[in-house]
């Protein structure tokens, strides 16, 4: 992947956190982000739902009172 690609990625994941109230919801809205934004950079969406997943996951549970 491209710096360009990496760079909208990177923005795309960090200004769309999709925190939820449980674990399962913050991993949903992670996976749906990092599809989305790995199909828009035409990567793997498998790979950018399970890497918006865990970020997304360990984002919310580092700093929960950002997710709210």
């Amino acid at each position: 992947m491209s710096i360009k690609g990496l760079l909208f990625a990177a923005t795309a994941c960090a200004s769309l956190a999709a925190c939820g109230d449980t674990l399962g919801e913050q991993a949903v809205g992670g996976a749906a982000i990092g599809a989305g934004t790995a199909i828009v950079t035409g990567s793997s969406a498998l790979q950018g739902a399970a890497l918006g997943a865990a970020g997304n996951v360990a984002y919310c549970q580092l700093y929960p009172g950002k997710c709210n």
